[in-house]
């Protein structure tokens, strides 16, 4: 023979329908076996909510770098053309020549051109 039990109903569709917001207060819902019957994978999507807040702040942090890294590669590459542009101006002969005028040095521009020498 089959060993029947018998449940009340009310108490049945509270089990499946998981109680009311008295039963959360109390503390009865968290002793009901389905909650006990899940703890695992409770724990596990609590888990992975965890690593869901830690990547993004982690993603976050990241992009907020990488914008600003390259405002400020935009900044360096302004100022190696700046410096680029004036070292050229500087380099040319009529300017170092005025320079060289301007600083009171003893030096005059050559006007034999260059010659090597040989071995």
């Amino acid at each position: 023979m089959k060993n029947t039990e018998f449940v009340d109903s009310k108490k049945e569709r509270e089990e499946l329908n998981g109680g009311s917001i008295r039963d959360i207060f109390n503390g009865s819902l968290l002793t009901r076996g389905i909650i006990l019957k899940n703890i695992g994978f409770i724990a596990w999507l609590t888990f992975l909510g965890f690593l869901y807040i830690g990547n993004s702040y982690h993603a976050s942090n990241v992009a907020r770098s990488i914008k600003h890294l390259k405002q400020e590669v935009k900044d360096l590459r302004t100022e190696s053309i700046t410096t680029a542009a004036d070292l050229m101006y500087v380099n040319r002969q009529s300017v170092v020549l005025r320079m060289v005028k301007n600083s009171q040095l003893d030096m005059k521009e050559s006007v034999e051109p260059p010659y090597k020498i040989r071995k």
